[in-house]
């Protein structure tokens, strides 16, 4: 037997998998974080991609609006907001012309005592930091379509803003192929119905995007980021810790493409057998299953048709405390959610687009959920089978792949990308 270690709910879960039946445990890369994360912020702020340096073009009479990934996110914004701030102030934009609004999407409203420590004191202290309000019609500005035909609605704050800086990180993502640069428009701050076409787009394909650079959703997201005026990010690369291993500042388009070579680098994954179980652990991405479903994508890429997928996830909030009628049909098959939605008949589009994606997950395997936060009926309804430990769902996914089922451990499925090697 070996033993098997995952970082799961803040501390390690070890079990064990017959020496026979194991192909691999994979993980990110180790690339080590930089040694210095204040340098690392100075450095790329001194040498912006494919841009003049901030303090040379802003003028002192600019409205600037910062955009942050939300608590989801491993993103150190705390620590990249401040000295960008000093940079604006060193072009004469006092604080009180700088804001900062939170992407959540369609995530749920963060908590003052969360925004702070996010953000940070410093920075909320300076200037006004507040949530995406993308629940209320007053906040929104309707844009038109994008240039893919999507609804284009967006927080007016954007609009009104005259210099525009999305802040957020790099790693593969199932549905704009990475996260990170325009993804902070949208979904970040834009409407519910242009979320929801989005996240349509991205199930178009029975696959996911997970690590195509190139791809519709991101077509569409970067046009949109055009529309509202985005120019310029500041974008890190961590490794599976949270650590800073990079961090790119510049134009959009320019700084997302020198980011996504290091995501690359760090969590494209070579794996050598098609497994019949995939164990896929949620880490990072554990707050509910709307941030872990994450680690079903790479699971999905690499299993074989008719396998089994693990899922190991904390989730403490549960599957979503946002978008809580979606267990209403997430067990559907995935033509079936899409065609009632067509019809009129379900109006959440964000939860639509996401069980769609969910069932063609299990269009290609079973899937078994470990998970203390999620009651076994949700599961159910989920589609899953119920597991109360990681050993019993190996045993049940040996007994429905058979005693010689060949098996596959992602310590940290949701952030990983799966290339064949064989």
């Amino acid at each position: 037997m070996t033993e098997v270690t995952i970082p799961f709910d803040g501390k390690p879960y070890v079990f064990e998998v017959p020496d026979a039946n194991l192909i691999e445990v994979l993980s990110p890369d180790e690339s080590p974080p930089v040694a210095d994360l204040d340098a690392e912020i100075a450095r790329a702020l001194d040498f912006p991609i494919d841009q003049p340096p901030l303090e040379s073009w802003v003028k002192p009479t600019d409205s600037v609006l910062l955009i942050s990934d939300d608590t989801t996110r491993l993103t150190p914004s705390d620590r990249i907001i401040p000295p960008i701030l000093d940079r604006l102030n060193a072009a004469g934009v006092p604080d009180s012309q700088i804001s900062c609004i939170i992407a959540l999407g369609t995530h749920r409203y963060m908590t003052e005592t969360e925004l702070r420590a996010k953000i940070g004191d410093t920075a909320c202290d300076r200037i006004r930091v507040f949530n995406h309000e993308w629940k209320d019609p007053e906040q929104l500005v309707d844009l038109g379509v994008s240039e893919h035909g999507t609804p284009l609605v967006v927080n007016k704050a954007a609009v009104e803003a005259d210099v525009i800086i999305g802040i957020g990180a790099v790693v593969p993502h199932h549905i704009p192929g990475f996260s990170g640069s325009s993804k902070i428009i949208q979904p970040g701050i834009c409407g519910f119905e242009t979320t929801a076409e989005t996240h349509l787009l991205s199930c178009s394909g029975g696959d996911s995007f997970l690590g195509l650079e190139d791809n519709p959703v991101r077509e569409d997201l970067d046009s949109m980021a055009d529309r509202v005026g985005m120019k310029t990010i500041f974008n890190v690369v961590m490794d599976s810790e949270g650590g800073v291993v990079g961090a790119f500042f510049g134009e959009m388009r320019a700084t997302f493409k020198d980011a996504v070579v290091l995501a690359r680098k760090i969590y494209g994954i070579p794996y050598r057998e098609t497994p019949d179980i995939v164990i896929a652990n949620s880490c990072p991405c554990d707050l509910d299953f709307w941030q872990s479903h994450k680690a079903q994508y790479p699971a999905q890429r690499m299993i074989k048709q008719g396998g089994t997928i693990i899922v190991c996830t904390p989730a403490p909030e549960g599957v979503s405390p946002v978008h809580t009628d979606l267990l209403d049909f997430t067990a559907w098959p995935a033509e079936e959610i899409k065609a009632a939605y067509r019809r009129g008949e379900l109006k959440d589009g964000v939860a639509t687009a996401l069980a769609v994606a969910w069932a063609l997950v299990r269009e290609k395997a079973k899937v078994i959920t470990y998970s203390p936060g999620i009651p076994a009926d949700h599961k159910e309804k989920l589609g899953h089978t119920h597991a109360p430990s990681i050993e019993w769902a190996l045993e049940e996914a040996f007994r429905q792949q058979g005693p010689a089922a060949r098996v596959t451990v992602l310590t940290h499925a949701a952030d990983m990308l799966p290339i064949q090697d064989f």
